[in-house]
Parts: structure tokens; C-alpha cells; sequence
């Protein structure tokens, strides 16, 4: 029975009533000597409170999408086939452009969410590259299968969740395809196909997305594996100019890694509530090594680079849950380099997806500026234009960094 099915739950359900219920009509009645009746009632008390504990936990998990299987939870599953060392560009000499297409087969996801806004795709990816075997989640834009734009690439954000976290809290939690809908079909936001893959890839660790040769190739799961098997199945706009990151928690120290690894691979970055340093996660694979600690922190990634990365990141956090961390990367940002720090007051929530979810919109909303993206409608739109190729001016844009311009040029969608 599926940790996070409906039957799993109207069967705790039911249970916890048979455990109210049970001693209102035994704790009286029972008979025997007085260390059984005892005993009898000791198991009903420990049956009540277990199926509370349990019902609590299940309703917990469902809402944050916290453990996706009773592997997650158990601690006992691997999406790991092979780790060798892919160097430094996390590729191990493979030519990635060179690699043929393979047609994946999605199926409907089934879960709280994953039926709304026209419903999320799931997948079971082979990465050939990163050796990870595992699921990622896609929902695409309303705009998609307009037939006006059907010669249209769309922009893509991969979303990433937090330690432990499901890919499917972007859409059963946050929402995030439910509330950017109707603003994309208005053309106040960018139709971007939402990818969202598996990260938890370890029994009981964080990988912290990096790649630890013969442990995980994280990264290269992320960079390499999912984006590849997004533009060989969707009319992707290509790398690097339509492609962003965005996580929460570990997922946004994920996400702001990635981008200032690979400029290559990605435009933008968002981080909610991110850390700089991967001891913010103490589960963290890459907190327990010193080296890799350090190499696999954005700040000294950032302070250290031989060539600003050419990249744009949204930093986004509360006193002491990432704003500081968002100022730390501020402070050494030079162009082409943009960062730009959000405010969070301590008033408004914690760390969880009641925090997470308000900024879904505001942080599409500078992704769509900032990357210089068009806003595009179809013919079934109530405006009644149709697709457009141009991009529209990115003038205005709210990034900022130290050194840096605060637009950049414009990136169209391509026919």
C-alpha cells in the first residue's frame, strides 16, 4: 500500500476510530485475572496512540510531501546504478550533443495536485550519463499545445525540493502549476514547462547535488540527464539562455550551485530560505568531507571564480534563514554576475511551505524580467493574440549585484 495513496490514509483513518472506540465498550467489560485485563488495556492504550502518531505523520507528509515511498522513509532505497569520476565538467568526456535522442514514456502522476492545470506528467529516467536511475515530474505551460504555437520552444525551470522533500511538494504543495496558470494565459508570466526531478538519490543523505565520485553524480543527474531528456521530448528553448533553477531549503542551495557551476547550463537561479554553507543541511554528503564543503559552497564558488559567471540569482530568506546567505553572494557579485536579495520578515512564517508557497508568483514574475523572456499568448487566449517569436524588452528588470547592470538583453522564444 502506497505510503502517500488515499487507501493508506482512509485506512489509518479508520483504524484510529477502531482504537477511540474500542476501549468505550472493552475497558469494563473485560474479564480475567487482573494482569490480563491489565495487559489487554495497556495494548489498547499503545493501539490508540500509535494510530494518532501514525495518522498525524501520514496527514504531516502529504501536506509538505516529505517521503514520497516507504523506501524514502525507511531509509532503505538507492537510485544510484554507477558513480565513476565524470571530472570536473561532470560529463566524463561524453559529448552530450552527440548522444541520440531516446523518447521517454510518461504516464499520468497520481498524488495530490498532480491532476490540476491540465495535470503533471511523470517519467522513470535512465540518466546515461549521471548513472542515476529515477522519476521527474513535468507539467507543461497552457500554451503548449496551442496549435498557433506549435513551431514555439518554451523556457524551462527545473524545481527542486528541500531535505527530505519530494519533486512532487512544487505541485502538491506549493502549487506552483496551479498558480501560474491563468497568469501565464494572461502573458503577465513566461510559459515555462516545469521539470521536476527526483533528488533525494541516497538511502538517508542529501546529496547536496554534487557529484562524489563513486558515491552519486548528482549534478550531472541535474545538469546533464534531466535537461537533456527535457529538449529531446519538449520544444525546450536550448541551454543556457532558457534555463533556470529554482528550490527551497537544500533544493535552493541546490539550485544556486548548479547555476554558478554551469553558466553554461543555465541563465538564472532561485533560492528560498538557502544556505551558502552545505552544513545547513547536516544530512548533507558534501558537509562531511572539508574539501568538498568548501568547493561546493556558492560563496567561495562566487569569490573564487576565475570569470564571473554569467548568471542571475534570486535570493530569498528570513534573518537567519538565508538573507544572510543571499548578502554574503551580493557582496562578492561582479558583472556579469546578478544578485538580488529578497527580504523575508520573521513574522510572516518559518521554514515551511506556508513561507514558500506566496513567493511561487513573485518569483516567476523575475524570472520572466530578468531573463528577458516573452509573454506569450495563443489564439484561445482572451486577448486573442497569437504566439510571437520576439521577445519583449526586459527594461526594468529588479536584479541587482555589485558591478552588475540590472537587465539583460532579451532572449526570444524560438520557432
Amino acid at each position: 500500500m502506497s505510503l502517500t495513496g488515499t487507501p493508506f490514509l482512509y485506512t489509518l483513518i479508520a483504524l484510529a476510530v477502531v482504537a477511540v472506540v474500542l476501549p468505550l465498550f472493552l475497558w469494563t467489560r473485560l474479564r480475567g485475572p487482573r494482569v490480563l485485563r491489565g495487559g489487554v488495556r495497556f495494548l489498547m492504550l499503545l493501539f490508540a496512540q500509535g494510530t494518532a502518531v501514525a495518522l498525524v505523520f501520514t496527514l504531516v507528509n502529504n501536506s509538505n510531501n516529505l517521503y514520497d515511498n516507504w523506501s524514502d522513509l525507511l531509509g532503505t532505497g538507492s537510485h544510484v546504478n554507477q558513480a565513476r569520476d565524470l571530472g570536473a565538467s561532470g560529463t566524463g568526456g561524453i559529448s552530450v550533443k552527440k548522444l541520440p535522442k531516446v523518447k521517454q514514456k510518461f504516464t499520468d502522476a497520481e498524488g495530490p495536485g498532480m491532476r490540476a492545470a491540465g495535470g503533471v506528467m511523470q517519467t522513470e529516467l535512465k540518466g546515461r550519463v549521471s548513472g542515476v536511475t529515477a522519476e521527474v515530474y513535468v507539467w507543461l505551460p497552457p500554451q503548449y499545445n496551442d496549435p498557433s504555437l506549435k513551431n514555439i520552444h518554451f523556457p524551462v525551470v527545473e524545481l527542486l525540493p528541500g531535505y527530505p522533500g519530494s519533486a512532487k511538494a512544487w505541485f502538491g504543495s506549493l502549487h506552483a502549476h496551479e498558480q501560474l496558470a491563468t497568469l501565464m494565459r494572461q502573458g503577465k508570466i513566461a510559459p515555462f514547462i516545469l521539470v521536476a526531478p527526483r533528488t533525494t538519490l541516497l538511502a538517508g543523505v542529501d546529496t547536496g547535488c554534487a557529484n562524489v565520485p563513486g558515491t552519486v553524480n548528482a549534478d550531472t543527474w541535474l545538469s546533464v540527464d534531466v535537461p537533456k531528456m527535457v529538449t529531446d521530448n519538449f520544444r525546450a528553448l536550448p541551454a543556457p539562455k532558457g534555463w533556470a533553477v529554482a528550490g527551497y531549503s537544500a533544493g535552493a542551495h541546490c539550485a544556486t550551485k548548479l547555476a554558478i557551476a554551469h553558466p553554461d547550463r543555465y541563465r538564472a537561479a532561485v533560492s528560498l530560505s538557502g544556505y551558502n554553507d552545505p552544513i545547513g543541511e547536516r544530512s548533507s554528503l558534501t558537509a562531511q568531507d572539508p574539501t568538498l564543503r568548501r568547493t561546493t559552497n556558492p560563496y567561495f564558488m562566487l569569490k573564487n571564480a576565475a570569470t564571473p559567471p554569467a548568471v542571475s540569482l534570486y535570493q530569498s530568506g528570513q534573518p537567519g534563514d538565508g538573507y544572510e546567505a543571499g548578502l554574503a553572494l551580493k557582496k562578492e557579485a561582479k558583472a556579469p554576475t546578478v544578485v538580488h536579495v529578497v527580504y523575508i520578515p520573521k513574522k510572516v512564517g518559518g521554514h515551511n511551505m506556508k513561507l514558500w508557497k506566496p513567493q511561487v508568483v513573485p518569483m516567476f514574475q523575475w524570472l520572466t524580467v530578468q531573463m528577458g523572456l516573452t509573454n506569450v499568448k495563443g489564439d484561445g487566449d482572451a486577448a486573442g493574440t497569437t504566439g510571437s517569436t520576439e521577445a519583449s524588452g526586459s527594461a526594468g528588470a529588479t536584479g541587482s549585484g555589485t558591478g552588475a547592470a540590472g537587465t539583460r538583453g532579451t532572449t526570444p522564444l524560438e520557432q
